[in-house]
Parts: structure tokens; C-alpha cells; sequence
């Protein structure tokens, strides 16, 4: 029998090993046969794979459309990173549900209710003289004129601001070469004067349209909207913008649509707007000096509307500071190349693209030299004079992006479904390629700044129809990677975009990215300040101050401290947590069953949740984010009792231990120290000192540590009274801090192997 069981033995083992050099044997040509892939197939893989540890080259951010967010992904892999809360309450993150980002949400109020979606557009990064920085990203809200900030040092949404004169707009967020401003543009027209009705009637008289130029403070990093300004505009549908560089800076260039101010009205027997807004074979590209604008603000000379100062027509077209060029009707796209000399001007109606000298509209503007005068005033530049070329792409252009190649410029076409690779200075197309399906706005890596670096290319399509798996109706969005390194476009990579309809997209390079992996304890972060919240390890308490509860707690692996809260019904109770943990990604979450609250608490962070217990009875809580092999132990009991209630004399329900329990977890203890102390060993006779990621990990670990000798005095103390039940759990309390240093040593040993660390003696 003994024999026969060998023998099956040798045999299984034998057909396992069998089967594994089948396995192995596999070729790439053999793969390559059984999926169908072509040798231009297995390139495109090549170039877009990030094997597993390595990352990416560029970072890319995308507006989220319709989700109100931002969303991250890394560029070759096109592996999602994040999503970025904005505009719109997201529970992973808490955000909109703790009370420190509902104070964010709450900047984003219009007419004071809370807006609680978002259509989230255009993504812009702060820039450094025109170069991508990485500090900041702005965008905007066009459902609801709104412009955010998020700060990349933490990729955290700070601050949200309404637009106190605008009733929509498309064309934000841009940002001048230094942040100096972020700005945008109306986009319907509407009265300026909040809630003032004036019928469409009196459209061109009482509607307008705009450009806000909102200054931020690079140290404080916040939008200042008292010292921001407007410029008012004709009741031409302004949209995209872009701000010029080098010899341009200090003008911006914002395009429109329906400069015929035409309202339609089909239920009035009109025809509708699209036949209206698109008689005319030009609409008016708005050149706007804004430095100038600037200081005439500055000077007093701004009328105060609904509060904020606005830089009324007659005055800018009297200073100077507005004019308007005819552009191809309905355009879309308006970007100002790297070297600042050309604004390229994409209309969605005309097969061409309008290449605009700045040199030649200053000489224009200089020289007096106007075609004539719109009915506001405006001064008109002769649109022949004004252009350097226009060049012949196909149907339907829209938006233009910059390669490192100097003059060599991409421009999406929505009707032909194509990306044109040409020359801006020559006036000659270069290349084309096919996209799928109706490709929007285009991105090339840090392509609209001063200083354009190559390489990939993505197209941003609206339609996907039969590039993926079908999943209803509603289909994702199709994000293309293009390799734009060579002469020839390459088409390498399909990404579906399950999140709204992400409208815009800007890349930079990752390492220009410095994002901080932990706070100070005790931060508020969507302030930076200090939390008045905050607790650190035994400081945390209760506190009663009539019928307001405040808790000061803290969470670290693996407990909530407090652990049972206790509240009257009708209290207003408010949770501070602070995340005590130094580890990298140590996040902890916290909710209490049924009363709708989360907060996503990073280590170091102090979030806080308010509620009334307007319900009485027992609500378990607990961490939501898996943060240790303990992590359903991390709980804990909200006690909502009825008023007056008296507690009884009853025992709180516990355990049996022994002694022999409480010998056993000694020598557990015993066990776990020497898988510590080879562990610290193997560390310290490495550089490990050269790992700052290790060096935090260590600091974290011996942090674990210090906490043990007050726990084994307790358990000492417990076990000298023969109370084997506190002695045992105390003694266990120590055994779970052990665990988690070892747990956090294993990793930084693991991470020194596989990064090359040395022995020192």
C-alpha cells in the first residue's frame, strides 16, 4: 500500500512536471499565433508595458466630465491611479462626508445652496515661466461656473470659487505662464447682475458674456477672489481659451461661437440655434490684454457687480485692452504655440486651420490699422492681415497640441475621425492617422506650455462603439495612446474611460511630481494648518459641553481610541480622528452604521465627522480601509441611550483566561522579539539610511515598539494581582504591536533586496 502511494506520488509529481514544460515551452511565436497578434501588435505591447514595480514616465490628468472629478493615469501603462475629488461628494475618500471637505464643497455654493454636481472640463497645471511645475491643477466646473484648486502635494481638492458674475462657461481653467492668474470665459450669455431678469428680447442690450481672471497666491496656494476681475464681453458665446507666451504674455486669446447673437426658440416657430449660431461665415477671436486690464482695476477704474470688480467694454475698448479678429465660424480650439509668435484657431465648420502672427496683430494694434468696429465698439483686426497661413487639414478640426520638433504641431479632426501632424510654420501636413471614433480635444506630453516634450500622443475620442467588451447603452469613453516619436504616427494602445466624458486631458513629466506620502499629526487637510481636533496617543478624550459631544480620538493599527462612545439621544456629536500612523499609505477609514458619515484619514491627518444622534440605540463603527491582518478588530460602539437613562450595576461581559493562557502569549511575545531583532539586524548592517522610504518605515516600526513597555507594565502588574484575564489581554495588546513592527521591518527588508542595498560593516 505504502508502495502504490509512493508510486502515485512520483507519478502526480512526474505529469506536473510534465505539464509545466509544456507550459513552458510556449513560444512568442506560439502566443503570438493563439491570440492573433501581429509583430506591429507585439511593438505597440512593448511600448506601452511597465513591468510590475517600474512606473511610469508621464503623469496624466483628465477631466472627469459629467463626474465632477479629475481622474490620473500614467503614461505608457495607462493604468488609472486616482481619482481626484472635485466638484462632486465621493465616498472612497470621505470627501463630502467629513466636515473638513464639506467646508471645501461649501466654497462651490451658487446663491448659497449646495451644488452637488459638477461637469468638470478643463484641467490645467500651474507653470513657472510657461514650463509645467507640478505644483498645482486647476479646472473647471461649466455646468456651474466654478474653478477649483488641487494641490499636487497631496492631490487633495483646497478650495472650490463660483463665478459671481457668470450663469455658465466652457472656457476654463487656463493659466497665465507664471499662475500669476487662472482664467475663463463665459460661455452662454446672460445678465451679469444676479437673479435679473431681462427678457430675450433685449438679448443684445442687457446679456454679456465675459472673462475672469482670478489671481492666485502661489504661497498660500488659494484662488483671491477680491483680488480677482472681470472683463465684460459682447454676448457672443465665448469658449476656449489660452494665454499667450514669451513675446505674448500678458494677452490672452479666447474664441467664440454665435457672434450673429441669435436666439432661437423652435416652440416660437424660430428655427433652432445650431441653424442661427452658424449663418455667419466668421465669429471673433477676443484678444484681450490683461496685464493692461490689470492695473486699470488696480487703478480703481472697474464697476462693482454683484461685489466683484468687472472692467466694463467701454472702458477696456478706451484703454486699449480689447479687440476682436474674425476667426472660421464656430471655431473650438485656440492655443498659442511654445515660442508665443502664433495663435492657431481651429473652426469646427471649415476645413482649415488659422495660424495668427501676434507680431503682425501688435503692429496692426500699434499702427491704428482696423477694418472696422463691431456693434459694441470693439476695434476689428483685419483677419488677412492678421494671419501668418492657414493650412488644409480635413473635416472638422478642433484642437491643436505641440511636439518637442519645432513648428510641428497635431490637431484633432472630428469628422474625419483623424489626428494631422503638420507644420505650423510651413503651412504643411505631415501625417495622418485614424482614431476611434470622433475624436475631441488631443494631449501631447506638457504639449501646451513653453516647452513640449514629444514622445506620446493622446487622443481623447467621444465614441468607442466596438473598441471594447459591450457594457450597455452608455459606453465608455476611448482614450488613444499614440507613439509620436518618429515620422509616422503609431496608434499602440486602447483605454476605456468609464467616468463621465472626460473632456480634456494635460501630461507631465512624473518626476516633476513631488507628492507628500504623510501629513504632520494632526493636520487638517484641505486647510494645511493645524487641526483643533487633533489628539496623539493618550490625549485622546471625551468632552460634554451641554448637549454637544466632542470626541478627540485617534486611530492607529489596529484600534479606534475611544472605543465606545457614549451620547444622550439629541446630542450634536462631533469626531475628531487623527491617523497616528507614520507608515506610507497606512490609511485608516471611519464610519458609524447608518448615520451616512465617512472619513479617509491618512497618516497623519486629523478628519472630523458631525452628526445628531437623533435615533437611540447601538451603531457599531469601524475602520473601512484594510489596514492590517487585525482590521475587523478595529471597531468599536456609538451608544445612542435615552434621555436619562442609568446604567446599571452589571459586569461588562468578558473572557476566561488562565494562567497557562497568559504564559503561552509570554512566550508568543518571546517568539515574535526574535523575528524582530533578526530582522533589525539584517536592516542596520545595510544602507539602509540611503532609503528614505525605508528610514520612514523604521521610524514607524520603532514607533510600534516604544509603545510596548507602558502595555507590559500593565500586564505585569495584572499577572503579580493573579488576574489572568487583564494580564492575558494586556499581554496580547503588546503581542499586536509587535506584529505590526515586524509586519512594517519585513517590508522595508523587502524593499532594501529588491533595490540594491548594500552591507556596511
Amino acid at each position: 500500500m505504502k508502495k502504490l502511494a509512493v508510486r502515485a506520488t512520483v507519478t502526480l509529481l512526474a505529469a506536473t512536471f510534465s505539464m509545466g514544460s509544456v507550459w513552458a515551452a510556449e513560444t512568442l511565436q506560439d502566443v503570438l499565433k493563439r491570440r492573433q497578434l501581429s509583430q506591429q501588435d507585439l511593438l505597440a505591447a512593448a511600448k506601452t508595458y511597465t513591468p510590475s514595480g517600474k512606473r511610469d514616465e508621464f503623469v496624466a490628468f483628465s477631466s472627469g466630465g459629467q463626474s465632477g472629478q479629475v481622474i490620473v493615469y500614467g503614461i505608457p501603462s495607462m493604468r488609472i491611479l486616482k481619482y481626484l475629488a472635485v466638484f462632486t461628494p465621493e465616498p472612497w475618500q470621505g470627501y463630502g462626508y467629513d466636515e473638513e471637505s464639506k467646508a471645501v464643497l461649501k466654497g462651490g455654493q451658487i446663491d448659497g445652496k449646495d451644488i452637488t454636481w459638477g461637469d468638470s472640463h478643463h484641467p490645467a497645471i500651474s507653470e513657472t515661466q510657461g514650463k509645467y511645475d507640478g505644483q498645482f491643477l486647476f479646472i473647471n466646473d461649466k455646468a456651474n461656473p466654478r474653478i477649483a484648486v488641487i494641490d499636487l502635494r497631496d492631490f487633495e481638492t483646497k478650495q472650490i470659487v463660483a463665478n459671481p458674475v457668470f450663469k455658465s462657461e466652457h472656457g476654463g481653467a487656463f493659466v497665465t505662464p507664471d499662475t500669476d492668474y487662472v482664467f475663463e470665459a463665459a460661455q452662454y450669455a446672460a445678465p451679469l447682475e444676479s437673479r435679473k431678469f431681462y427678457p430675450l428680447e433685449e438679448f443684445n442690450e442687457k446679456y454679456r458674456g465675459g472673462m475672469t481672471y482670478w489671481k492666485f497666491d502661489r504661497k498660500a496656494g488659494r484662488i483671491v477672489p477680491e483680488k480677482s476681475f472681470s472683463v465684460e464681453l459682447p454676448p457672443y458665446s465665448q469658449d476656449i481659451s489660452d494665454a499667450g507666451k514669451g513675446p505674448s504674455d500678458g494677452w490672452s486669446f479666447t474664441n467664440s461661437f454665435c457672434s450673429e447673437r441669435y436666439v432661437g426658440g423652435i416652440e416660437r416657430g424660430r428655427p433652432p440655434f445650431e441653424a442661427g449660431c452658424s449663418a455667419k461665415d466668421t465669429d471673433y477671436l477676443h484678444v484681450v490684454n490683461w496685464k493692461k486690464a490689470a492695473e486699470l482695476v488696480a487703478q480703481g477704474k472697474a464697476k462693482k457687480i454683484n461685489g466683484h470688480d468687472v472692467l466694463m467694454m467701454d472702458t477696456a475698448v478706451k484703454e486699449g485692452v480689447l479687440f476682436l479678429i474674425p476667426e472660421p465660424k464656430s471655431p473650438h480650439g485656440v492655443d498659442v504655440t511654445p515660442d508665443g509668435k502664433y495663435i492657431i484657431v481651429s473652426g469646427k465648420l471649415d476645413t482649415h486651420v488659422s495660424v495668427y502672427s501676434f507680431e503682425k496683430i501688435q503692429a496692426l494694434i500699434k499702427a491704428g490699422k482696423f477694418e472696422s468696429k463691431d456693434p459694441y465698439g470693439i476695434p476689428v483686426i483685419g483677419m488677412k492681415e492678421a494671419l501668418h497661413t492657414q493650412v488644409q487639414l480635413g473635416l472638422g478640426p478642433l484642437h491643436t497640441q505641440y511636439d518637442t520638433k519645432q513648428c510641428v504641431a497635431y490637431t484633432s479632426l472630428y469628422v474625419d475621425s483623424q489626428v494631422a501632424k503638420w507644420d505650423y510654420c510651413a503651412g504643411k501636413v505631415i501625417d495622418k492617422l485614424a482614431v476611434h471614433y470622433n475624436i475631441g480635444h488631443l494631449m501631447t506630453m506638457e504639449g501646451d506650455s513653453v516647452d513640449p516634450k514629444g514622445r506620446y500622443l493622446v487622443a481623447l475620442n467621444k465614441l468607442s462603439i466596438d473598441r471594447f467588451n459591450p457594457v450597455g447603452p452608455l459606453h465608455p469613453q476611448n482614450h488613444q495612446l499614440i507613439d509620436i516619436s518618429n515620422d509616422k504616427m503609431q496608434l499602440i494602445y486602447d483605454m476605456p474611460l468609464p467616468m463621465g466624458e472626460p473632456h480634456y486631458a494635460v501630461a507631465i513629466e512624473a518626476a516633476k511630481l513631488k507628492p507628500g506620502v504623510r501629513y504632520k499629526v494632526g493636520t487638517n487637510s484641505r486647510t494645511d494648518a493645524e487641526h483643533p481636533g487633533r489628539a496623539r496617543a493618550g490625549e485622546e478624550r471625551i468632552e460634554r459641553n451641554g448637549n454637544k459631544v466632542t470626541v478627540y480620538g485617534t486611530l492607529i493599527r489596529s484600534h479606534i481610541t475611544p472605543e465606545i462612545i457614549e451620547v444622550e439621544l439629541g446630542d450634536e456629536v462631533t469626531i475628531n480622528l487623527t491617523n497616528l500612523e507614520r507608515a506610507q499609505d497606512e490609511t485608516h477609514g471611519f464610519t458609524v452604521s447608518t448615520y451616512n458619515l465617512h472619513a479617509s484619514v491618512e497618516p497623519g491627518k486629523t478628519a472630523s465627522v458631525k452628526f445628531k444622534a437623533d435615533k437611540e440605540g447601538v451603531y457599531p463603527y469601524y475602520c473601512t480601509e484594510f489596514c492590517s491582518a487585525l482590521h475587523l478588530e478595529m471597531q468599536g460602539y456609538l451608544l445612542v441611550k435615552p434621555k436619562g437613562w442609568k446604567a446599571t450595576k452589571k459586569e461588562i461581559a468578558k473572557g476566561s483566561y488562565t494562567e497557562a493562557d497568559y504564559q503561552a502569549t509570554l512566550k508568543k511575545i518571546v517568539d515574535t522579539q526574535a523575528v524582530i531583532d533578526s530582522v533589525v539586524g539584517f536592516i542596520t548592517s545595510t544602507n539602509f539610511k540611503d532609503f528614505p522610504d525605508v528610514v520612514a518605515m523604521v521610524d514607524d516600526a520603532t514607533d510600534q515598539l516604544g509603545k510596548i513597555p507602558d502595555f507590559k507594565a500593565k500586564h505585569e502588574a495584572a499577572a503579580a494581582k493573579k488576574d489572568w484575564e487583564q494580564a492575558n489581554l494586556w499581554a496580547e495588546q503588546v503581542f499586536q504591536y509587535q506584529v505590526k513592527a515586524a509586519d512594517i521591518g519585513l517590508r522595508a527588508k523587502t524593499y532594501l533586496e529588491q533595490n540594491g542595498a548594500k552591507k556596511v560593516k
